[in-house]
């Protein structure tokens, strides 16, 4: 299917339309919980030995740290020669990681079959599919970036349910297999309707202004040798670090700290979940409008008021801790909805999804460290106040970055 330049500008919608349900196939990595509690009570049964949902979150863990290395392989790949192959390509490794899980007998099998082939494919097809929907709306990079990331994130509420009546209605190792298969028919009829954008490509009515009209298409080699590149780098990892941290745990501080049931607090991951949709589609909307850098000022900002609230929180806090957690939702995702196309502004569009890849490194950096210190604190003091005052300096550091980023971009014009 060859788009045109004449109807780019309709076709462009469709590619939109494409990319989301694409993602919102991807962001089904956000149903682990679901298929662990079912699957550890089947290795259990099938071992002889307990397995609990905490020994089975090592598989999870491995799933989203290597994904950037496929988002940028895929990336090279995605730039040079067109989306369809590798999102295709992604999207069956993803799936197909899925349906062998449903095969899985061991912890170890589990780490090979969801956690490798289908983090691997997860990475290259996630990247790839947000590089090209950003790089078809060059005058609303921000907004798309956030609708794209959004869906994604999306996924965590609407999926969910659905995955759990499967699991219900049969067992957690053939709802594997269906869920796989059903993820590898979207994404393979969805990409049909992808295609590379010309490098050329500017929508009728769009002016573009003198900082885009000069724009350099960087490569990865020449994006990593400015000063730029690792000021955004550590940005992102301050902004992400705040996000990835409570999102791992949501559920447990909302019983520990607030004092909410099982169920009760389930209804925090939601919250959480919508508000981080929400911050990705307005936060890429108001920095399409007065800029990506103070868009993300304004998001640590954010972090450093909700987090204050949740520290603040205790028994019975029930109000102040869900006004905490939906800020702290708004500001990850701001982060999450304006970095790619932050990144296509600063070094190109043309190279993007390599370039994105290589910056989500900071994101990735983010997941691990978050998590590990609200754990530990947790672990040594019972309590998760540390670990927000922590984040609140991480917020903090992070308002710094924006403004040397402004002092950087500033000499260089």
């Amino acid at each position: 299917m060859n788009l045109g330049i004449k109807d780019l500008d309709k076709r462009r919608w469709v590619v939109l339309i494409a990319g989301c349900f694409i993602n919102l196939c991807l962001g089904s990595i956000y149903v682990w919980s679901v298929f662990s509690a079912g699957m550890a009570d089947y290795l259990t049964s099938t071992l002889g030995k307990t397995v609990t949902s905490a020994d089975l979150a090592i598989v999870y863990t491995i799933a989203n740290s290597v994904g950037p290395i496929t988002m940028i392989s895929g990336g090279w790949f995605n730039d040079k020669f067109g989306p369809r192959k590798v999102i295709l390509t992604g999207g069956i490794m993803w799936g197909l990681g899925m349906f062998l899980s449903g095969f899985a007998t061991s912890v170890n099998m589990l780490i090979v079959t969801y956690g490798l082939i289908g983090g691997l494919g997860l990475g290259m097809a996630y990247g790839s599919t947000i590089s090209t929907c950003v790089k078809f709306f060059p005058d609303k990079r921000g907004l798309v970036g956030g609708i794209t990331t959004a869906v994604y994130g999306m996924s965590s509420v609407i999926l969910p349910p659905i995955v759990t009546v499967i699991v219900s209605k049969t067992n957690a190792t053939t709802a594997f297999k269906i869920v796989g298969v059903v993820f590898m028919v979207l994404i393979a009829v969805s990409v049909i309707f992808l295609e590379k954008c010309p490098e050329d490509y500017t929508p009728a009515g769009f002016k573009a202004n003198k900082a885009v009209k000069a724009q350099v298409n960087m490569n990865w080699k020449e994006m990593l040798k400015t000063p730029t590149f690792y000021v955004m780098l550590l940005l992102l990892t301050c902004g992400a670090f705040t996000g990835m941290m409570i999102t791992s745990q949501a559920s447990s501080v909302a019983q520990h700290m607030v004092g909410l049931s099982a169920v009760a607090a389930s209804l925090a991951v939601s919250v959480l979940a919508l508000f981080n949709a929400f911050g990705r589609i307005i936060a890429g909307f108001i920095s399409d409008k007065i800029g990506r850098i103070n868009t993300l000022f304004l998001a640590c900002l954010l972090a450093v008021i909700g987090l204050s609230c949740l520290y603040n929180s205790g028994i019975g806090t029930v109000i102040l801790f869900y006004v905490g957690l939906s800020i702290v939702g708004v500001s990850y995702g701001a982060f999450m909805g304006v970095y790619p196309g932050f990144t296509a502004d600063q070094f190109g569009p043309k190279n993007n999804s390599v370039n994105y890849g290589i910056m989500f490194i900071g994101f990735a950096i983010a997941g691990y460290f978050g998590p590990q210190i609200m754990g530990t604190t947790f672990a040594k003091t019972g309590a998760y106040q540390n670990a927000f005052m922590y984040s609140i300096v991480f917020s903090i550091v992070g308002i710094v970055f924006t403004f040397i980023y402004k002092l950087i971009a500033k000499k260089n014009k």
